[in-house]
């Protein structure tokens, strides 16, 4: 694991490439700090201190806020830790590296370390390999043609030994078939190891049957003294940089001792002592077992009881890597489950899932969600218990001094308000809620940092969870509004796959000009009326807004001037609010004057002679007959001439998401996003406001089936039952034809279902 620490410089020197690689013991050794040797975590004297060379040594950093790092002096806040290093009695496998062990293995020369490939063939890769800008997956596709060219070959062309196949055998354990051979001419290095068990067979016939079981085990010991005679001239074909790292760095010799500030120890307050980390307990298990073999070294004990301490190291330091092993023998597995490094960086909780790329976030709210169709598609409205807690840093200068000293003087109780002062010289933050707000007010000067509440017009990012594209969190403009709910209109709860059935979102609020600037180009709404996917509009009306505007829009819809103007006034807000309606002249004259829906509709697309908007729009609707386009006698070819509504119902298909034959994908395409943006607004305001005066209901009626459809539903019912006693006589009769690999029985059940 490689810490890089880059310091940013006055002169930022441009990065051509990072490179990842495999520490030799020999950097551990330069990197660490003092080599680990003591178990005990702990001297024995009543000051409860860290030993000397033990695993919690403070010259590796600390993990306590008073007690300063022995190696630099700095405290926890600022020592970046040091590392130590434990050299391992017996080399071990890598639990991670471990793969790649067995993949090299099996392209060498057991014998004599080389490389697989006759001269020819070397020559051949290498001038491929010396390519510029050669690709990670044109690497990867040589690499398994090097292993495949050498895996055919079971003689070295360089010693003339015989290769077998190298296999993983049980847990971190490798295996070598040297004297398994299916060939009819039997290698003489097999025939020799066999005739020398010929005595042996004599005495022991036990013995002739396990000849052919008998292979040879690779230790970490045998694979680090092959990995160690590999000629530097063939690292390369094995897709290795001898720079970053060599074979031989693949098996553990040494162990790196990560700093005390990754593994703190906890001081428990109901019981005496200490709770260690995982990593901290795993390291004085290793010391512990290179202590034992030591001792048996030394000794002279069974070989036996060495390569079982042996294979136990090998298990410790792989669970100190990965603690979630499988296959670990039930005498050897651990009682309790402990965190490796893996564990620490992979999954939902893991360094990158969990603190990376979802961490938890200040100016952040999360609250219940509810719809408000009053709101244009680009608003939210935010609570205004939210916007007294979250807060933006706003500068004081000459166009604002007035306004911030009304915001101090309402302090972090009132809405609009301020919770927090800078002083541009001092740089003391003061809390608004005690002291002399009106004097603070007048002592503001330009410079001076006012954290003020969230107040309307605010550019807020609002995100709900999943996250599965990039439309799941977008830009909208704020407002402020009393109740405990987030509310938006319904048009947007495509894109974040929202419905009001109890959902909850998240609101972050930019805490800089320039985030709120690229938050409302880049992420607004507005700017992502349509997918990235194929371009269709996602933004778009929905339910209530659709079936307002086809009712709105139907043939013999009419209205009288008040009812017309009434329904019209709708849309006379907000920004709209300052719009002189020209209402289009009445449909019909006599013997009453009246409007049509469709030139209500028309005046959601233009509503004044100022708006420059002409939309154009011929296409099919769901119910158009077949012929005579705008005169089709189901009013189901929408033309649209100038942002008038000629004929046609406007249903899902020119209204709703997901089809480019849609009014305000012409609008956006032609008269930009702001136009799109207003025309949504206002059908959602007018759409609801016509539909709760019409009513629209439904009964028990319209969902009773009628008589057709129960004639229909007893008819295939009966159709089914017929089939089946058929089949039942058939089975009965013995006329039944068996299906493939069944009973009589089976074959009858497969015909039912």
């Amino acid at each position: 694991y490689i810490y890089v620490h880059i310091h940013t410089c006055e002169i930022s020197h441009p990065r051509s490439h990072i490179c990842f690689g495999m520490k030799s013991p020999e950097e551990m050794r330069q990197q660490a700090h003092i080599q680990v040797v003591s178990k005990n975590l702990y001297s024995q004297d009543n000051h409860h201190s860290p030993l000397q060379y033990g695993v919690l040594d403070h010259r590796m950093g600390t993990s306590e806020k008073d007690r300063p790092c022995e190696t630099c002096g700095k405290n926890l806040a600022d020592c970046l830790g040091h590392y130590g290093y434990i050299d391992l009695e017996l080399p071990c496998f890598h639990v991670g590296y471990f793969k790649a062990v067995i993949g090299i293995l099996q392209m060498i020369c057991k014998t004599c370390c080389r490389i697989m490939l006759s001269v020819e063939e070397k020559k051949q890769f290498l001038d491929y390999l010396k390519r510029p800008g050669l690709t990670y997956l044109q690497k990867r596709g040589l690499k398994k043609k090097v292993s495949e060219k050498c895996r055919k070959k079971n003689t070295c062309p360089y010693c003339g030994a015989f290769n077998g196949t190298v296999k993983k055998c049980g847990l971190l354990k490798i295996i070598h078939e040297k004297y398994k051979t299916n060939k009819k001419v039997v290698d003489p290095v097999v025939s020799t190891f066999l005739q020398s068990f010929e005595t042996a067979i004599e005495h022991n016939k036990e013995v002739e049957p396990l000849l052919g079981r008998a292979q040879e085990n690779l230790n970490p010991l045998v694979v680090l003294n092959l990995f160690k005679r590999i000629p530097a001239e063939d690292i390369p074909l094995l897709l290795m940089n001898p720079e970053a790292g060599k074979p031989s760095d693949l098996i553990l010799t040494r162990l790196l001792v990560p700093p005390l500030c990754i593994r703190p120890s906890v001081v428990s307050d109901l019981k005496s002592g200490t709770n260690e980390d995982d990593l901290t307990m795993k390291l004085t298990e290793i010391i512990f077992l290179n202590d034992v073999i030591k001792k048996h070294r030394i000794s002279g004990a069974k070989t036996q009881m060495i390569m079982e301490d042996w294979d136990f190291l090998q298990l410790q330091c792989a669970l100190y890597i990965n603690s979630e092993l499988s296959g670990i023998p039930l005498n050897m597995a651990p009682k309790k489950w402990t965190r490796g490094f893996v564990q620490r960086l992979k999954g939902k909780q893991g360094r990158f899932r969990g603190n990376l790329s979802g961490k938890r976030v200040d100016f952040s709210g999360r609250t219940v969600i509810s719809p408000d169709p009053n709101l244009r598609i680009d608003e939210v409205a935010v609570p205004v218990h939210v916007a007294k807690i979250l807060t933006f840093p706003e500068k004081v200068n000459k166009a604002n001094i007035n306004f911030m000293r009304k915001l101090v003087r309402n302090g972090p109780d009132v809405h609009p308000g301020a919770n927090f002062i800078q002083q541009r010289h001092t740089q003391m933050k003061r809390f608004l809620k005690y002291g002399n707000r009106e004097k603070m007010a007048q002592e503001l000067k330009f410079g001076d940092i006012v954290e003020r509440h969230l107040i309307d017009g605010d550019i807020v990012l609002f995100n709900r969870q999943p996250s599965l594209h990039k439309l799941s969190i977008m830009a909208h403009i704020a407002r402020v509004k009393p109740h405990r709910t987030f509310r938006f209109n319904e048009c947007v709860c495509t894109p974040y796959n929202a419905d009001f059935d109890g959902d909850e979102m998240n609101l972050h609020l930019p805490q800089t000009e320039e985030a709120k600037a690229e938050a409302l180009v880049l992420m607004g709404t507005k700017a992502n009326l349509v997918t990235p996917r194929n371009g269709e509009p996602l933004i778009a009306a929905i339910q209530d807004f659709l079936t307002g505007a086809y009712l709105l829009t139907l043939k013999d819809t009419f209205f009288d001037r008040a009812k017309a103007c009434q329904i019209i006034a709708s849309i006379l807000v907000g920004k709209d609010e300052k719009i002189k309606v020209r209402l289009p002249p009445p449909a019909i004259l006599k013997p009453v004057t009246l409007w049509t829906g469709k030139q209500v509709f028309s005046l959601i697309l233009k509503p004044s002679d100022d708006c420059p908007v002409k939309a154009n729009l011929r296409t099919k609707g769901k119910q158009y007959c077949g012929k005579g386009e705008d005169l089709c006698h189901n009013d189901s070819y929408v033309t649209i001439q100038n942002s008038e509504l000629m004929s046609g119902s406007m249903d899902k298909g020119t209204l709703g998401s997901g089809s480019k034959n849609n009014i305000f994908y012409i609008l956006l395409r032609d008269w930009g996003q702001v136009e799109a943006a207003d025309a949504m607004s206002r059908l959602a305001r007018l759409a609801p406001v016509y539909l709760s005066n019409r009513g629209f209901s439904i009964g028990i009626g319209d969902v009773t089936p009628g008589q057709g459809l129960l004639k229909a539903k007893y008819e295939l019912l009966n159709a089914g039952y017929k089939k089946c006693d058929e089949y039942i006589e058939a089975l009965n009769t013995g006329k039944l034809q068996q299906q493939p690999g069944c009973t009589a029985e089976e074959t009858l059940e497969v015909k039912f279902l």
